[in-house]
């Protein structure tokens, strides 16, 4: 259990247990304590509007729709694109909008907002007092790519790191901060590895067209799943890699020409992806993929494993709300499936 307050997971119980409850129901939270359960990021509508936030109890029961709205009354920004914590608080990225709103994670109280200097932002990380936002700049553009240093006393971007074009997921390990140009709306097949004692790029590292994800596993290894290039690009297939971090030695498994991965997840040091409508599971030591379907009948728009549950979200005709489903990774039966907001994207635990 998260013990960050006790005295609000205390009163959140008593809450829980006071209301009625049906296992076809789902009912609203009362707002102000999100300390411990999910959020799940939904994008919004493309181009007008806001995306938002929901929150699920950790018994999946209780679900409370946009969030940040309910307990700022304002809204996020068009395109909520995701989420990162650090300690006590929250960053949630809009794209569109150029902005990154700063909230206290147990209670979604906004603490700050950063809006000058980003460029079309996508993820952020925080390392020791720094945060980190993978910026694609002006799409029509393919050299001012970037991501932005931001001082997270002040909340100010200090200063930028060039990249290659497209720059997406950023993972971190030590003072190694690795990040995946996947192209933005072009293509792009390189993992971009930046110091961040100094802020600078150390090397690059070539791995599959578009890399969509990245996991490291217990031996410390990075893989990397690109999902490959669509037919309007020259179409190419997936691929796998394997990174050794001390020697940035790869090693590509590569997916047929017209197989286009997505999603890479681990848990107990499993390694989980979905491809065609359908969820793949393999052992990090085996050399080659996996051939035979985990889970299938699938529609999913992303996938996120934990501690041996697997969410993988719906985003249906991206205009109307989509949908979360939850399955237990080790029996691999549906626990449930609930309504969320327009395309929800990202799940984030809160633990």
């Amino acid at each position: 259990m998260n013990t960050r307050n006790v005295c609000i997971w205390a009163l959140a119980i008593g809450l829980l247990t006071s209301c009625d409850s049906d296992d076809d129901e789902v009912v609203d939270l009362p707002g102000g304590d999100y300390e411990t359960g999910l959020f799940v990021t939904n994008e919004g509508p493309f181009n007008n509007g806001s995306g938002t936030v929901s929150f699920i109890s950790e018994d999946f029961l209780n679900v409370e729709h946009s969030i940040f709205n309910k307990v700022n009354n304002e809204d996020l920004g068009n395109i909520v694109q995701s989420m990162s914590f650090d300690g006590d608080l929250a960053y949630i990225v809009a794209n569109v909008s150029n902005k990154i709103n700063i909230v206290n994670r147990d209670t979604f109280e906004k603490q700050a907002e950063i809006t000058e200097g980003l460029n079309n932002p996508r993820y952020f990380v925080a390392v020791d007092g720094t945060g980190y936002v993978s910026n694609w700049g002006d799409t029509a553009d393919e050299t001012d790519d970037f991501i932005a240093v931001i001082d997270l006393v002040s909340n100010t971007v200090v200063s930028t790191i060039s990249v290659p074009l497209g720059p997406e997921r950023l993972l971190v390990n030590g003072n190694a901060l690795y990040v995946a140009n996947s192209g933005a709306f072009s293509t792009n097949n390189q993992i971009s590895v930046i110091n961040t004692s100094s802020n600078s790029v150390t090397t690059t590292i070539t791995v599959g067209d578009m890399p969509n994800s990245m996991q490291f596993d217990s031996s410390g290894n990075l893989w990397v799943l690109a999902s490959g290039n669509p037919g309007y690009l020259g179409e190419t297939g997936g691929a796998l890699s394997k990174i050794n971090t001390t020697t940035f030695e790869v090693v590509n498994l590569d997916f047929e020409s017209t197989q286009h991965p997505g999603s890479l997840g681990i848990d107990q040091d499993m390694l989980y992806y979905q491809m065609g409508g359908a969820v793949y599971k393999m052992d990090p030591s085996d050399d080659a993929l996996p051939t035979e379907e985990y889970l299938s009948g699938l529609s999913f728009y992303s996938m996120t494993v934990n501690e041996g549950k697997l969410y993988g979200t719906d985003a249906k005709d991206y205009a109307s709300n989509g949908t979360l489903s939850i399955y237990d990774i080790a029996t691999k039966d549906s626990l449930t499936s609930l309504t969320m907001g327009i395309i929800p994207g990202g799940v984030y635990f809160n633990e």
